[in-house]
């Protein structure tokens, strides 16, 4: 994975501060050196590269890199320095899919594994891999979860809101997804674990996210790109970077590793101003900007720039673009339908009937939160501070507890052993849910480190009707989710929990089904009781109104 050191002929420095107190200030710096990549969006390849050494000479490099030439130059990863620009010539361009299952199916040609710098190998990670990756997600709301779970990991940073919205991609209209918090940002360093493979710096045992990888696979799930706007203060630095993954331009020109371009600006106190900060030199910069502004929403810096308007001393702002389409070529987010929330494409029409069970099961939270984001989101995490807002499209979720929605509630205990060695204790609230037995729903809503990992997952045999509209709600630590957090591992721990949670549920049931048969029948007869009274009351208003009429028909007569 690469961060690329490539220029362009000019470069203008800007410098940038908040939007209350920043001032503009740019000079145009010639450069004499410079890097010219022929990646025209109209050639089905991209086959010819020309290139500087260190004297200002050029060489051109036609069709696949040399490997002697890429030992000799410098080139840059999540551990180096520099990018080599023969990278960019040995895949293979070619139109990207707008739909998601089909956007990884091309073929790469001589994709090299491994490069070699400074005397060490290093992993060369193809752009296919981008979307192979994304994959893991099968559900477009399940990568949305991995950002917003990001934003929540920053409670401890500061944050206290999350945003999540449609805004319109600049160039061409287009809706894009913004997903933005006021937590802790990310310095330039972190930012560039962030877009590597396989980092992460949080602390298991206080973070939802652990494995280094939800950001890539989440925001490639969602859209071809994304680019990356995050501010921070650490040691008393403030900065700024702008960070773009592009599986559009890496695929359009045709590169054979992942070239991701950033941009980092640091405040100066003595002038006010954020001022271009060159961590590489300022041809490295001027490449990246070039790249930023030539493959994102943004033709201007001035543009890029004005995103960390009203963004404080730190946060992250995250814009995934070029939203992927379904199968039917319609897009797989829904902006449309409703106006406060962000819908699934595709979602069940709800159906008029008469039955009160259907009625009751097509509303439930567990159906809408397949396609409703705003319902999904309501119950995503256990437990969130009271200060801290989950705000989609400019309304704040309401924290829905399903514990809240159960009757006849039972905490019960269980001690998970493994060769005689206890793991965990977890404790798990169970009871009907509301409508019940005539919702047809029942599972269980199981979290891990507060954020829910299987919701109403079926343990009994949905066929019959014996746990029917039965819920619970636990927190299973002790075992481990899957890297989507949609399911979990499939271990001893997790097998045995699911069979406790089976005998659970028939205990529960033998115990009050009786119960609450006994209740649902007296109220049926105080219901039955109220509607004869209705029934009597109706009779004699009616009695009174002819009366009343007949009257009324005898004076008339009269007259």
């Amino acid at each position: 994975m690469s961060f690329p050191d490539m220029c362009i002929d000019k470069e203008t420095e800007v410098a940038y501060v908040k939007d209350d107190k920043l001032h503009l200030a740019s000079t145009v710096v010639q450069e004499k050196e410079y890097y010219t990549i022929a990646n025209d969006e109209s050639t089905a390849n991209c086959n010819l590269i020309q290139r500087c050494d260190e004297k200002g000479t050029r060489d051109t490099v036609n069709g696949v890199s040399n490997r002697s030439r890429m030992a000799s130059k410098q080139s840059f990863s999540a551990n180096s320095n520099g990018f080599d620009p023969t990278s960019a010539v040995t895949g293979i361009s070619a139109q990207l899919s707008r739909q998601f299952w089909s956007a990884g199916d091309y073929e790469v040609r001589q994709a090299h594994g491994l490069a070699y710098q400074d005397g060490q190998n290093r992993l060369c990670v193809h752009p296919k891999f981008l979307h192979s990756n994304a994959t893991s997600h099968k559900w477009a709301f399940g990568a949305i979860a991995e950002l917003l779970d990001n934003a929540v990991d920053e409670i401890q940073n500061g944050a206290t809101f999350v945003i999540m919205d449609k805004i319109a991609n600049p160039r061409n209209g287009n809706p894009a997804l913004l997903i933005q918090d006021d937590g802790g940002g990310m310095d330039p360093e972190s930012l560039r674990r962030c877009m590597s493979f396989g980092f992460s710096d949080k602390q298991p045992c206080s973070s939802i996210g652990q494995y280094g990888n939800g950001f890539k696979t989440s925001t490639m799930r969602l859209g071809a790109d994304v680019i990356v706007f995050t501010r921070c203060k650490h040691e008393r630095e403030l900065t700024q970077s702008v960070g773009l993954l592009s599986y559009t331009f890496l695929r359009q020109t045709g590169c054979s590793d992942i070239v991701v371009p950033l941009v980092d600006y640091k405040f100066h106190p003595s002038s006010g101003v954020f001022k271009r900060l060159f961590r590489h030199g300022q041809k490295q910069f001027s490449s990246n900007l070039f790249m930023l502004l030539k493959w994102s929403p943004f033709a201007t810096e001035d543009e890029l720039l004005k995103h960390f308007n009203g963004m404080g001393h730190h946060g992250t702002k995250i814009i995934v673009y070029n939203l992927w389409f379904n199968d039917e070529g319609k897009m797989e987010l829904d902006f449309e339908s409703d106006t406060e929330d962000i819908m699934i494409d595709g979602a069940p029409k709800p159906v008029q009937t008469n039955s009160i069970s259907k009625m009751l099961t097509q509303n439930h939270i567990a159906n809408r939160l397949r396609f409703s984001l705003r319902a999904y989101s309501s119950i995503l995490y256990l437990h969130l501070p009271e200060y801290f807002k989950i705000i989609l499209r400019g309304r704040v979720i309401k924290h829905h507890h399903i514990a809240s929605d159960l009757r006849y509630c039972e905490c019960i205990k269980y001690e998970p052993q493994v060769w005689g060695r206890t793991e965990a204790e977890v404790v798990t609230t169970i009871g009907f849910l509301e409508g019940a037995p005539e919702v047809n729903v029942h599972g269980f809503n199981i979290y891990h480190k507060n954020r829910l990992i299987l919701p109403f997952c079926r343990v009994v045999n949905s066929t019959g009707s014996k746990g029917k509209g039965i819920a619970g709600v636990l927190e299973a630590n002790f075992i481990k989710p899957t890297h989507d957090k949609q399911s979990f591992e499939k271990s001893i721990l997790y097998q045995k929990l699911e069979s406790r949670l089976r005998e659970m549920t028939y205990e529960y049931w033998c115990f009050h089904f009786a119960k609450m048969q006994k209740e649902l029948s007296l109220k049926a007869q105080k219901l039955r009781v109220e509607l004869e009274q209705v029934q009597k009351l109706y009779k004699n208003l009616t009695v009174e109104l002819l009366s009343l009429a007949n009257v009324k028909l005898e004076n008339h007569k009269w007259t």
